[in-house]
């Protein structure tokens, strides 16, 4: 099984809010997940991240990749994505 740390929407139309969720590769994008690690608001001005980044580093160094943006904004918040 291929684990993933991705994005997950939800809110309502046109008010966006993502959750950072460890999932199944093959899993819809809006689908099942095994953890919800944080979450991300774009409204807001300054963005809003929130990570919990002990259980991060704890799923990286057992192998999930981060998607693109994810590891975008796991930059912008001060996350290590480096498998340990």
């Amino acid at each position: 099984m291929a684990v993933v740390i991705r994005l997950r929407r939800i809110g309502t139309t046109k008010k966006p809010v993502h959750r950072f969720v460890v999932a199944d590769s093959r899993c819809p994008r809006d689908g099942r997940f095994l953890e919800t690690l944080g979450y991300f608001d774009p409204r807001k001005e300054p963005l809003v991240i929130h990570v919990n980044k002990e259980r991060t580093a704890y799923w990286i160094s057992v192998g999930a990749k981060p998607s693109v943006a994810v590891k975008a904004l796991f930059k912008r918040a001060g996350v290590s994505v480096k498998a340990k």
